[in-house]
């Protein structure tokens, strides 16, 4: 075991602060990362604030992680010291369901071992993330990053960009398809680049119109307010596909409204409030509606190839580890344009 060095919540009331932790030593088929950037997820503050329940104390958050290869074991095969590359939502699963062998693991029967916040397979010691120098992985779960993507800008990808990239190829989004993307945050920006990159004709659904411009900055083709009167009207039955990121109470069935025949509404956000949804707006034009997490190991490294072949990163404010708590709050208050990433280097400093 060797001594790391960690940014740390001691309790859910407790703000994040220099915390020492301890990584194993890579085994045969581990490798060992030097820690260069993490992306900060809003289910990083749910987590380390106890939000969804069951988290485990002191918690080091951080699932968007990317660095360099120091140390290979003796198995590893595909990555040898300077490689980069990364790490997302998970680093550990079954191997044995069918879902893990399908290569989705996200879905495992046995539930996946997260990169923090959860428990090591065997062992049980606790899994600990990015907001620290340096991570051990098994090389199943390490992903390359390729040359072409700025690593700070890789970071989100690992998990706002796996988010929004696996329903959009899950449900077969094609060149000429007409696509809403509801919410104009991490996962929501994401969702525009990489929906355009597909070839996909791109509105966004945001309450503000303020976002306006943001928006067609990123790629967008259109967009509509929907806190003015008339826009639901006025986009009936226009969409083929609608990519809804939002974690706030609305009304799914306004949007169903705006799905053509046969269209298809996926849920990435989990609002607090159930929402009741209408069987008529789905029945009426053989909608559809579904939910999607995040991706597998074979399709996130898909979707990393995919965007260095489209020119596709993700937008972000790199931030230094001391300022973690206040880009908590600013994220809270949706100050953010559009996913904050920790300079990791800033930590050795700090330290």
């Amino acid at each position: 075991m060797s001594k790391t060095a960690a940014y740390a919540a001691q309790n859910a009331h407790s703000p994040l602060a220099p915390f020492s932790i301890e990584r194993r030593e890579p085994g045969p088929d581990d490798v060992l990362i030097d820690i260069l950037y993490c992306g900060v997820c809003h289910s990083d503050i749910h987590q380390a604030r106890d939000e969804w329940g069951g988290s485990t104390f002191p918690m080091v958050p951080g699932h968007e992680i990317v660095g360099r290869v120091v140390r290979v074991g003796a198995e590893v095969q595909g990555f040898k010291p300077g490689d980069a590359v990364g790490v997302g939502c998970f680093v550990d699963s079954c191997r044995e369901c069918a879902q893990c062998k399908a290569g989705e693991e996200q879905y495992c029967d046995q539930g996946m071992t997260g990169t923090y916040n959860s428990h090591e397979r065997g062992t049980g010691a606790p899994t600990y993330g990015g907001y620290s120098t340096r991570i051990t992985v098994d090389q199943a779960y390490v992903l390359r990053i390729p040359e072409s993507i700025p690593l700070d800008r890789a970071a989100p990808l690992l998990c706002a960009g796996i988010t929004t990239y696996s329903p959009l190829k899950h449900y077969g989004v094609k060149a000429g398809d007409e696509v809403a993307v509801v919410g104009l945050g991490g996962l929501g920006h994401m969702a525009v680049k990489l929906a355009v990159a597909m070839g996909a004709r791109v509105t966004v659904l945001s309450t503000s119109e303020s976002k306006r411009e943001a928006a067609l900055a990123l790629g967008a083709h259109a967009f509509a307010a929907t806190r003015e009167k008339g826009t639901f009207k006025a986009l009936s039955r226009s969409f083929d596909f609608i990519i809804d990121s939002v974690s706030g109470d609305h009304d799914y069935n306004a949007y169903l409204g705006l799905l053509k025949f046969d269209g298809t509404m996926v849920l990435l956000g989990i609002p607090e409030t159930p929402s009741t949804v209408a069987a008529g707006a789905l029945i009426m034009q053989r909608r559809k509606l579904g939910g999607s997490l995040i991706g597998g190991i074979r399709e996130t490294q898909e979707m990393l190839d995919f965007c260095a072949e489209h020119g596709v990163a993700s937008d972000i404010e790199l931030i230094d580890i001391a300022q973690i708590n206040e880009a908590y709050e600013r994220m809270l208050k949706g100050d953010v344009r559009y996913r904050f990433v920790i300079d990791i280097a800033s930590l050795d400093k700090a330290a």
